[in-house]
């Protein structure tokens, strides 16, 4: 999962704009340490030129917006992403949502100036890391009959509020669905307890992600030393063992830390 160190930048007057750019307005995929402005070899979005602009310690990765309206289309998705895939070969960015345009190059010096303290502290702190996340879901055919199937408590109560003999009312199907959403939320915590347990002596930083539907486990999002990633995995790895069947285990990275970086940019 490792990439290699490898130079993408080249000096800043060699490439001219490959086409008008729309009002002057800038879109920006990450920002970096480092006070030079820079040209890459890599195009970003609609195959403008990428190049940074810098302020005091620190950069912003941007190019000229070629079209009024940055809709999030697919090719434009990918592109985004694989530039902060090539800084991350680089060193860790400090990475932008897709979408975020400014008015002008001064704005984007304006805003690295107002914000060069609060963003050198972020860039410290993912200094030398990638974002690894470990997403575990219920893979069964239907989660209700599972627990139903798992927890004898939730059988005996769908058994006498929800049986063929009888007709339930509507507080009885609330009953039940409320006994279900509890048990739900105590396998969830055990299970996440369980892998936290796991990754406890790693010294990696966890986000606990909100599940995204009722099938979801856990959604962890985790900030791993580059050189630690190797032992991340051995203990991913460690709490695969714990699960069964039942369960689809999704690891992936390494990402530009997208989780850790909190910073509220007014452009």
């Amino acid at each position: 999962m490792s990439t290699a160190r490898t130079p993408i930048a080249k000096s800043a007057e060699k490439r001219p704009p490959t086409r008008a750019a729309a009002r002057g307005k800038i879109y920006l995929y990450a920002i970096i340490a480092g006070g030079e402005d820079r040209a890459y070899e890599e195009a970003g979005i609609d195959q403008s030129n990428l190049y940074s602009i810098s302020m005091g310690q620190i950069a912003a990765v941007v190019s000229d917006v070629v079209n009024e309206n940055v809709r999030p289309e697919r090719a434009r998705l990918a592109a985004h992403h694989q530039v902060l895939k090539k800084l991350m070969a680089e060193s860790t960015p400090l990475p932008m949502s897709f979408g975020i345009v400014a008015d002008s190059p001064a704005a984007v010096r304006r805003m690295l100036e107002r914000n060069q303290d609060v963003l050198l502290d972020q860039l410290q702190h993912v200094a030398g890391t990638v974002e690894m996340g470990l997403r575990i879901t219920w893979d069964v055919e239907n989660i209700f009959e599972y627990f139903v199937t798992t927890h004898p408590e939730l059988r005996l109560a769908r058994d006498r509020l929800l049986g063929s003999n009888c007709q339930p009312t509507q507080e009885q199907k609330i009953e039940v669905g409320r006994m279900f959403d509890r048990l739900l939320t105590d396998d969830r915590e055990a299970h996440s307890d369980l892998a936290m347990g796991i990754f406890a002596s790693h010294k990696c930083e966890i986000k606990q992600l909100k599940c995204r539907n009722e099938r979801e486990v856990m959604n962890l999002a985790c900030l791993v030393k580059r050189e630690a990633v190797p032992l991340f995995e051995a203990a991913v790895f460690e709490i695969a063992k714990q699960f069964d069947n039942n369960f689809a285990l999704d690891y992936n990275g390494p990402w530009a830390p997208h989780n850790f970086v909190n910073v509220d940019l007014e452009l």
